[in-house]
């Protein structure tokens, strides 16, 4: 059996079919929409908070009893732990700079000298920068440094990953749901396909033909809904990214943009997946209910 049959087959059997295949293209169409839409909106979400995680930042007070020299060393041996991708040594001078650029006033003037500490300013890699990793991280530079206070807002980090968290399980709770439902619709079609042609489908097993002859173009009747819908959505998806969103709503078209680059083509494949897998599912339950007859 060649495979320019088995297509032929699956388009004929669309032909065939035209009311029942377009219902589920429609619906599958809604359904991929749906679910390109919320990819989006996680990726896009998932990047955000990607973005804040490279801001967090712990503030790494050294005591006033070290040197300039043992403090610039203690810096360098901070940088060398695992996980911080930046180390921003900042003097009493800088210190009293930046107060000064903060609070218009000059702390040295005011107060006859520069009471305020050095300090050793630390970003994180994006992979790090959670709080049971920062957690870790601490007692790492306690140990180098033990005459420090470290300092960072635990509360907002907190915050930032629970928020994560519940998103992630919300859209792909409902991811999973739409899927499902996508490939019980194309399983449920195809399985109408196969009982509209079940004295055909008898015919052929009496003559001997395969599960994989007779089921094939079913899968590829399937495979073909699932191409249509995905095709259809991921325009859908273009359509309101780079003409709407970009017209009217050039900031939010700049956060979910790269996200949706990525959607785009993802929402074909899914479509195509989602229908090979439920017509596939519904031609085997079908032909081992037929074998028990």
């Amino acid at each position: 059996m060649s495979f320019l049959f088995v297509v032929r087959e699956g388009f004929s059997g669309m032909g065939r079919a035209k009311l029942p295949a377009a219902i589920t293209v429609m619906i599958s169409f809604f359904a991929l929409v749906l679910l390109s839409f919320f990819s989006t909106v996680s990726l896009s979400f998932l990047n955000v908070i990607e973005e804040l995680r490279s801001r967090v930042e712990v503030e790494v007070f050294l005591g006033n009893s070290m040197s300039e020299a043992q403090a610039k060393d203690a810096a360098r041996q901070i940088k060398l732990v695992r996980g911080v991708s930046e180390a921003l040594y900042v003097s009493k001078d800088d210190a009293a700079e930046t107060f000064a650029q903060d609070f218009g006033e000059d702390i040295v003037k005011i107060l006859g000298s520069n009471p305020l500490p050095r300090s050793v300013k630390l970003k994180f890699l994006p992979e790090y920068a959670r709080p049971e990793s920062i957690k870790l991280i601490v007692p790492e530079i306690q140990a180098k440094v033990h005459d420090a206070d470290i300092r960072y807002n635990q509360s907002y980090l907190g915050q930032v990953e629970e928020n994560a968290r519940l998103f992630t399980l919300v859209t792909g709770g409902l991811g999973v749901l739409i899927s499902v439902a996508t490939i019980v619709l194309t399983g449920y079609t195809i399985r109408l396909a196969m009982y509209s042609r079940q004295e055909k489908i008898r015919t052929m097993r009496l003559v001997g033909a395969t599960g994989w002859f007779i089921g094939a173009p079913y899968i590829v009747e399937g495979a073909l809904q699932g191409l249509i819908s995905g095709v259809l959505a991921a325009g859908a998806l273009w359509l309101f990214s780079d003409q709407l969103l970009f017209r009217y709503e050039p900031l939010l078209y700049n956060v979910v943009q790269p996200s949706t680059l990525f959607v785009i083509p993802a929402t074909v494949v899914l479509g195509i997946l989602l229908g090979l897998f439920g017509s596939a599912l519904s031609v085997g339950n079908y032909l081992r209910a037929v074998s028990k007859r």
